[in-house]
């Protein structure tokens, strides 16, 4: 059996987007977001208001996703992931909405960078035996 680590991007969005595939056949907008750390997706999800109102009344959206809306949206998610470089951390979110039954997408990419990982990667301290040791070195340079 693989682990996710073992699989592209790409291969875990398509994934992600066929496990959603029931939710979002019931939906019209909304946002499908994807949280990635290591470039292994862990977190996914739809945030979606799934009842509107209008006029006083409250009520469930009629329609949803079409087959082919669902399609398009996934190539359009895994296409978006060319635009992804260098960073590991992160998340994606994709809003999506029907328009006159034409599918958008916004793609967003968010890195996430931990300043405590880079300070031990790129400056390991020398003595870890006191603390503010080199406390003005540190400050001055």
């Amino acid at each position: 059996m693989l682990n996710t680590d073992q699989l592209s991007l790409a291969r875990q969005v398509d994934i992600v987007f066929k496990e959603l595939e029931t939710e979002l056949g019931g939906m019209t907008s909304g946002t499908v977001f994807i949280q990635i750390r290591n470039n292994v997706i862990g977190k996914f999800g739809i945030r979606h208001n799934p009842i509107a109102g209008r006029n006083g009344v409250m009520s469930e959206e009629e329609k949803g996703l079409s087959a082919t809306q669902l399609h398009s949206f996934r190539t359009m998610a895994i296409e978006a992931l060319k635009y992804k470089r260098y960073w590991t951390h992160g998340e994606i979110s994709y809003d999506f909405a029907l328009r006159q039954d034409i599918i958008v997408v916004d793609a967003m990419l968010e890195s996430n960078y931990n300043m405590a990982n880079l300070m031990i990667q790129r400056y390991p301290r020398k003595n870890h035996v006191n603390t503010y040791q080199d406390y003005n070195a540190d400050v001055s340079s």
